[in-house]
């Protein structure tokens, strides 16, 4: 595998070179090599490779890294907080290659003049995550990004050393001009772009050499983003001049950040609602409990009243412990839902007690049954029966002798033979 140059060596600077030698270096070459402007066969690579060195010797913690060592990503070789430039703007319709074509022209009809008729620089959107806590209690994010900066050299004015801007001879300062041609159905008058100034109105004679006369120049920025509590995924921040700059001092555009909330392993989020689960012992469940659950701010502890008799799947709401409800002091409801644990930890004593309790409910319900009543009387079932019973079971009851056994034999006499 083909090892990497040494950055320094492909922008062309020293090892102790400052950010705005290393930032000139590298629009010096990448106005050589952008492919929109080179005929270089390799000047795609060759761009990637000059572009790849800037961003980590532009970056401070990235160089830093790269200098001790000699990966930008440190020791491990993995930047925890690396961000793909080539995906942090999709879904705006902006991208990193946008910022390279609004600075050399991208290669479009017309070239460089087509693109500069529009000066104002464009909104740029950007995504962030943030987790349903810092969502809960807001946070300040601070975002790295790319974008066409106002030039540092000239302050934004396109404008070199000794230079000086001035309207434009060829349109009067209207950017527009108008050229007549003659067609076999007559003369026919159209409107364009005016070539001298590029549809600006202005013209500069000697043009700051680091931004081409533009005013503006690719850029690594940082910007604070204040993230408010109580915010949904979806909700966009603006952040008004961060966008892209505008053309010799023209407005710049602004930042969109599209706010993502993550999703979170304990609670679930409706609206301003937070569900969480609760497991609840069902011996607790059928006597009530008081269970402490942590809540979605840092440190809170929310207390969920579990009602006698409870039910396995029941919603128990904790009135003001959901979400903030954004700019105001208010808050969604936490609702618990429980989850009726059977316990298998029970000593041989405690089960007996539950089942003489669950026996004892089982001979409730037999006499209280419907039409238990009904079929005593169909076997035969009545208080003289019941007193009989009891009468019989006596230890000491013995059947009466028979007083006629012996009156009968007397009142027969017999004959011989031993018969009457």
């Amino acid at each position: 595998m083909e090892s990497k140059r040494d950055y320094y060596e492909v922008l062309g600077v020293p090892r102790d070179a400052d950010a705005r030698t290393i930032k000139r270096a590298f629009l010096k070459k990448a106005r050589v090599l952008h492919p929109d402007v080179s005929d270089d066969p390799d000047a795609e690579e060759k761009f990637k490779e000059v572009n790849q060195a800037y961003s980590v010797l532009s970056d401070e913690r990235k160089r830093a890294n790269y200098d001790r060592y000699g990966d930008e990503n440190g020791p491990s070789g993995f930047g925890s907080d690396y961000v793909d430039m080539s995906d942090i703007f999709n879904g705006s319709g902006f991208g990193i290659n946008d910022i390279f074509d609004s600075f050399f022209g991208g290669g479009a009809p017309g070239g460089a003049g087509a693109r500069a008729a529009r000066t104002r620089g464009r909104d740029m959107g950007i995504r962030l995550t943030v987790t349903l806590a810092e969502a809960a209690a807001g946070v300040t994010k601070t975002l790295a990004y790319d974008r066409l900066a106002p030039c540092d050299d000239c302050g934004g004015t396109g404008v070199g050393e000794g230079g000086h801007e001035r309207t434009c001879d060829r349109c009067h300062g209207t950017g527009r001009v108008i050229e007549v041609q003659r067609t076999i159905f007559g003369q026919m008058q159209t409107q364009a772009t005016c070539p001298v100034c590029h549809g600006s109105g202005k013209v500069v004679d000697r043009p700051c050499e680091t931004c081409g006369g533009q005013g503006r120049t690719p850029s690594r920025e940082t910007v604070e983003v204040k993230v408010p509590a109580g915010v949904h995924s979806g909700q966009s921040i603006r952040v008004a001049g961060k966008g892209e700059a505008g053309v010799r001092g023209d407005a710049s555009g602004d930042l969109v950040v599209s706010v993502e909330v993550a999703r979170d392993e304990r609670f679930e989020r409706q609206g301003d609602d937070l569900y969480t689960t609760v497991r609840v012992d069902a011996l607790e469940a059928i006597v009530g409990t008081t269970v402490m659950v942590d809540g979605i701010m840092q440190g809170e502890r929310v207390k969920v009243e579990v009602p006698a008799g409870c039910q396995h799947g029941q919603q128990i709401r904790v009135e003001r412990r959901g979400m903030p409800r954004q700019g105001m002091i208010a808050r969604g409801s936490l609702v618990a839902v429980v989850q009726v644990v059977i316990p298998t930890d029970l000593d041989k004593r405690q089960l007996l007690d539950i089942a003489g309790i669950v026996a004892a409910r089982t001979l409730a319900d037999g006499d209280e049954a419907p039409g238990g009543e009904a079929r005593a009387k169909e076997e035969g079932d009545s208080p003289a029966k019941d007193e009989e019973a009891a009468h019989l079971a006596g230890e000491r009851w013995a059947a009466p002798k028979n007083p006629f056994k012996n009156a009968k034999r007397k009142a027969r006499p017999r004959g011989k033979g031993g018969r009457a």
